[in-house]
């Protein structure tokens, strides 16, 4: 079966993790969240007290505590060095905080090297913002996940009630806005679509129905996996 990159781009709970991960064990493909290893550096930055103006402290803390995912049974898990922190990096002050430090260009080359070697040699499902454009613009297939602010701010206060993190619904749909607005007027690697992309709104949609709505296209691109 030809191996090829999957690439999923979207704003943040456009359901670009799940059905990655979805993909990902279907095609028995590796699956890269690189949101995770954005929001690990910050986590690390919080817990070692780099400030997040601090693009040159950042990038130290991505060289001294090497990233890595875990496969375990109830999902993957995202380790650095031998910490795993699958749980700490969805906390509300690293949610806050992740958009600052992603926009710094040094610590986005570093970190893009490292998905850039995963990628490399296809047999990947890949999500984040800029994987169409920036790290992987050559993949074979991309997709553009959207949905509602609204329905988007139910779907992670959903995510965080079911996790016990405190969450006010109405203070997360202002900072999912906002998030929005950051990541897509920020100078290094910009969110924003592909001109190859396909465009997927997944508004209403159920997992299952984008899941299928993903293998449609791949299908049509006459990729059979």
């Amino acid at each position: 079966m030809t191996q090829i990159s999957i690439a999923i781009d979207g704003p943040a709970s456009s359901g670009k993790s799940t059905v990655a991960k979805i993909l990902a064990k279907e095609f028995n493909y590796i699956y890269t969240d690189t949101g995770a290893m954005y929001r690990a550096i910050t986590y690390l930055a919080i817990k070692h007290h780099v400030a997040f103006t601090d693009e040159e402290g950042l990038v130290k803390l991505i060289h001294h505590y090497p990233l890595s995912f875990v496969q375990k049974p109830e999902g993957q898990h995202v380790l650095v060095a031998d910490q795993d922190v699958t749980e700490e990096i969805r906390q509300p002050n690293v949610t806050q905080a992740v958009s600052e430090v992603s926009a710094h260009q040094k610590v986005r080359e570093a970190l893009v090297s490292i998905q850039r070697k995963i990628g490399e040699n296809g047999g990947v499902v890949m999500d984040g913002r800029d994987i169409g454009t920036a790290v992987l613009p050559n993949a074979e297939v991309k997709i553009f996940l959207v949905a509602s602010v609204t329905e988007r701010a139910q779907r992670r206060y959903k995510e965080n009630i079911e996790k016990g993190i405190p969450t006010v619904l109405e203070t997360l749909t202002q900072e999912i806005q906002a998030r929005d607005h950051y990541d897509s007027i920020r100078k290094v690697s910009p969110l924003k679509q592909a001109e190859d992309a396909i465009r997927i709104d997944t508004t209403g949609k159920s997992i299952s129905e984008v899941v299928q709505s993903i293998k449609e296209v791949i299908k049509e691109k006459g990729y059979l996996l």
